[in-house]
């Protein structure tokens, strides 16, 4: 049976009362050295060596740690290398026991403390006294998890007579039952399955008062008892937590910074879909100061940071009454989250009530100044919500209220919402479909409204798309002018239409035809326009004068530097040049005299006024008379857009417009329809 080697035993003080020698041989009544009598004593005693007396032989056994035959008499053979008996040239007193004879250096008596060859080891009693001394604060604890012994550190730190720890539950003591990872640790290594449990506990004194202990439970060394320790931490914890507080907490304003918000998001989402007790939603207004920039560049990044800490309180005051989390995220972008919202118009009224209180003026340093926000609003179930879905729904929507006019909150659509992703996806896979071939051209005819006959087409590009099917123009040209695109694009529809109008000219050498291919102002600034048509046209063995390029008004009227060099470069080079949606732009007509124009497209928006079920719009046709007239003097010729009806085609005839384009001709078809049409004459 395993005991502990810190109690005293009965037996042993049964021995000290009968007079029978202890464990360590000491003689009956011997008290123990206190702890500075025994770091006094050399390690071994010098003891004298008698000349005459005989040594031992090679290999022979050695009385040093030899214990005792049975039936030695107490002291005979202890290993202390004494002999208590009588020796060579020694005479014992009977009456007392010691050996009287020449001084030899040994001590006469019995052993009471280290000698020359004493075996080596601490007592119990040292681990007793260091026990009761240590700072640590210590108990012992049986496998059962009963405390059989407490140091008085362990007392002073919980407060307590440790006296009166004994038999307490130690787990208990350290806190150990409310986790339930930490019980089942603990219970392993009770029961001898692992071999430490390091745990840092929040404990309550006796009086109440609180601490951080780091608790250590492990097994004692040669004892079926374990030891049980307990380190006061809370000074470290309490650094940490200042720490951590400047951590997380903006130094400008004192909001919770990014890092806490996103913790405090995320511990919100989870506890909003597990307990059953909530609304099982959360919300985020997310807002941006409108124009705050100015302020710090005209009065200073001191009076900004005194205005963020002033917009801060406004909007802690707002989020104060329902305990919303305020935060700053960076810059001049606050975030309130609603935990456990009750829906889209809790979180719509508190985005009024923000943007009523940040309309009031604010009174910094001596100026007086009036901000706006902007703030985009997110309501919807936890469940399935990730914090990065989060803040990239609040991002979008902050930006929707921007775009729509600031100073104002814009709540998170769907659909919206899908729509922008889908031109995201749009405009992210828009140069490898270039180089993929997703795309293909249509081409609508441009035919002659005096004899009806093709005398070009228009190249009109279409996007086979792997996912949304075939798209129009205007759903993936404006996000190619944007993200640069267009000019990889540009070029592609440039080669495939010079290269079918070469098929065509080839097939039908007395019907020429012109192709128009439009062309984005960027591609005339971002690559080298003129080189690429010249490569292009000399690649395919398309003459010149067969293409023909279609420029905005707004991009070709405001052509000035290198546009307008390109373009006259063009020319020169026998391409005709085009102005296209004509009459809804700038309408400079002086540039009509500068610029290296051959013809003018009119808006189909002048167009739809011929439209004969219609009360006809006077001012229309008068409009369109006076720019064909103007635009023939200038040796210019007039192309009209959406043609959809004979009565349209006939009218536009009789102002002398030239060509006409629309559905009442035709839709813009794949090329193999288009070789059936050079021959044919159109309709009207």
């Amino acid at each position: 049976m395993c005991t502990n080697n810190l109690e005293t035993t009965d037996a042993t003080r049964e021995r000290a009362v009968s007079g029978t020698p202890d464990g360590q041989g000491r003689a009956p009544g011997a008290t123990l050295p206190t702890i500075t009598e025994r770091e006094a004593m050399p390690s071994v005693l010098p003891v004298a060596e008698d000349p005459g007396a005989p040594r031992p032989a090679p290999g022979a056994p050695s009385v040093l740690g030899t214990p005792p035959a049975p039936g030695t008499p107490p002291g005979a053979g202890h290993p202390t290398g004494h002999t208590t008996g009588p020796t060579a040239g020694h005479t014992a007193d009977p009456a007392t026991g010691h050996t009287a004879g020449p001084a030899t250096g040994h001590t006469t008596g019995p052993a009471t403390g280290p000698t020359a060859g004493h075996a080596t080891g601490p007592a119990p009693g040292d681990y007793r006294a260091a026990f009761n001394v240590a700072r640590l604060a210590m108990a012992v604890v049986d496998r059962e998890g009963r405390v059989l012994d407490a140091n008085p550190a362990l007392g002073a730190l919980l407060g307590t007579d440790p006296a009166l720890l004994i038999t307490r539950s130690a787990a208990d003591l350290a806190d150990l039952r409310e986790d339930p990872r930490t019980w089942r640790e603990y219970r392993d290594v009770l029961g001898g399955r692992a071999a430490r449990l390091r745990r840092t506990r929040r404990l309550r004194r006796a009086d109440g008062h609180a601490l951080w202990a780091e608790i250590t439970v492990e097994p004692a060394p040669d004892s079926c008892s374990l030891l049980l320790s307990m380190a006061d931490i809370s000074d470290q914890r309490d650094l940490q937590g200042r720490l951590r507080h400047l951590q997380m907490h903006d130094p400008v304003t004192r909001l919770p910074n990014r890092s806490l918000f996103f913790e405090r998001m995320t511990r919100a989402l989870e506890a909003a879909t597990y307990d059953h007790g909530g609304t099982g939603r959360i919300g985020l207004c997310y807002l941006d100061l409108d124009g705050f920039k100015a302020v710090n560049d005209t009065l200073g990044h001191r009076v900004g940071d005194r205005l963020l800490g002033a917009v801060a309180q406004r909007l802690t005051d707002c989020a104060a009454p329902d305990g919303h989390l305020v935060a700053r995220l960076g810059g001049d972008e606050f975030a309130l989250l609603v935990r456990n919202s009750t829906g889209t118009e809790q979180l719509c009224d508190l985005a009024r009530t923000v943007l009523a209180a940040l309309q009031e003026p604010f009174d910094v340093g001596g100026q007086r100044l009036s901000v706006s926000a902007s703030i985009g609003v997110v309501e919807r179930p936890a469940a399935g919500t990730h914090t990065t879905w989060l803040m990239q729904a609040a991002d979008t929507t902050l930006y929707w209220a921007k775009e729509d006019g600031k100073a104002r909150w814009t709540l998170f659509d769907p659909e919206r919402n899908a729509h922008r992703m889908t031109r995201q996806a749009l405009s992210s896979t828009l140069r490898p479909a270039v180089e993929r071939d997703e795309f293909v051209l249509d081409y609508q005819p441009l035919v002659g409204l005096g004899d009806g006959v093709v005398r070009g087409v228009e190249a009109l590009v279409r996007w086979d798309h792997p996912q949304f099917g075939r798209l129009s123009p205007n759903r993936f040209i404006p996000l190619a002018e944007e993200n640069g695109a267009i000019v990889p694009l540009g070029r592609w529809v440039l080669r495939t239409a010079c290269r079918q109008a070469r098929a065509w000219q080839l097939a039908e050498p007395p019907h020429p035809l012109v192709v128009s291919v439009n062309v984005a102002v960027r591609q005339v600034w971002d690559s080298d326009l003129v080189a690429d048509v010249g490569a292009i046209l000399a690649e395919t063995g398309l003459p010149p004068h067969l293409l023909q390029l279609e420029l905005t008004e707004s991009a070709v009227m405001g052509s000035t530097g290198r546009p307008l060099q390109a373009l006259q470069a063009l020319s020169d080079m026998g391409v005709a040049i085009a102005i296209d949606d004509f009459g809804t732009g700038y309408s400079n007509l002086a540039y009509l005299s500068r610029l290296p124009v051959s013809t003018l497209k009119l808006d189909g928006s002048f167009v739809q006024g011929f439209r004969a079920e219609e009360h006809p719009n006077p001012a229309d046709e008068t409009i369109v008379e006076a720019l064909v007239q103007l635009a023939h003097r200038l040796g210019l010729t007039v192309t009209a857009e959406c043609v959809e009806s004979a009565e349209q085609a006939e009218r536009l005839r009789r102002i002398g417009c030239d060509t006409g384009q629309g559905w009442f001709y035709s839709r813009p078809v794949p090329p193999d329809r288009i070789q059936a049409m050079i021959t044919c004459p159109a309709p009207g």
